[in-house]
């Protein structure tokens, strides 16, 4: 069963969570994804795509039940490393992508986003990284990405503080493009996204093809130490004990091994 919708309109491609309650990030959810840009690309009339959330949220983050189901240590090494492929693709996929947030873009959520080309935020939305109250660390690149758009002070604050920081707040610190209010919010990204698909799209994809060379040249080593690190924070015991306790809805107590 689909759990992304897809749909394409005035050379627009939306693509919809469709995963209640929390549109939460599960080996499924990736996997359509991954199907559905196969199917975006090979449509010639799509020239933008918007990612957005059914319901109460864009993504709450990753689907921690399914962290439960891991039964040797490379497993949660393998999901760091596919999340953040497909996310890579994302970041350099040809189509811009534009990311619709409301409600909550966490853990997953936020790294989902962040691998969009431009967000656009309600205020009351709420973006953070809480991998680190579950004993973990953040796996899909969330500790490159982040730091490239909010600074690493400001970075360093949210990842271990765990705090998430508003749609205002967002826009502030550069983590967004636009910030409206909760009914604003498909208007102004259908709004931004028919703009350009009125362009030409050679000329789109030379541009989409051309930004990504600002990039450093060290995120490639980043994200393969992060997918190291997430393989051995997760198999710790307090990692065990944090997604037990969130799982059961208590406080977790850590003992720091």
């Amino acid at each position: 069963m689909s759990v992304l919708a897809y749909e394409v309109s005035d050379g627009v491609a939306y693509l919809t969570i469709q995963s209640p309650p929390a549109n939460a990030l599960s080996s499924t959810l990736l996997q359509d994804l991954e199907e559905k840009l196969q199917k975006v690309e090979a449509d010639e009339s799509v020239k933008a795509i918007v990612l957005k959330g059914e319901g109460r949220f864009f993504s709450a983050g990753a689907d921690i039940k399914e962290f439960t189901s891991f039964q040797n240590s490379s497993d949660s090494k393998n999901l760091a490393q596919k999340g953040q492929q497909l996310f890579n693709k994302i970041e350099h996929f040809p189509i811009p992508v534009i990311a619709a947030i409301h409600g909550a873009a966490l853990g997953g959520g936020l790294e989902l986003a962040m691998s969009c080309h431009i967000r656009i935020v309600t205020k009351t939305a709420k973006l953070g990284l809480p991998e680190l109250t579950l004993g973990i660390i953040p796996g899909f690149a969330g500790t490159q990405r982040l730091p490239q758009h909010v600074g690493n002070a400001k970075a360093y604050e949210m990842i271990l503080s765990g705090d998430p920081i508003s749609g205002e707040e967002a826009y502030h610190f550069g983590l967004a493009n636009k910030v409206v209010e909760d009914e604003e919010l498909e208007k102004e990204t259908t709004k931004l996204a028919e703009k350009i698909a009125q362009k030409s799209k050679p000329s789109i994809q030379y541009v989409m093809s051309l930004v990504p060379y600002a990039k450093t040249e060290l995120f490639d080593r980043g994200l393969e130490a992060e997918a190291k690190a997430f393989k051995e924070v997760f198999n710790s015991h307090d990692a065990r004990e944090g997604i037990q306790a969130f799982l059961e809805k208590r406080k977790p107590n850590f003992t720091d091994k």
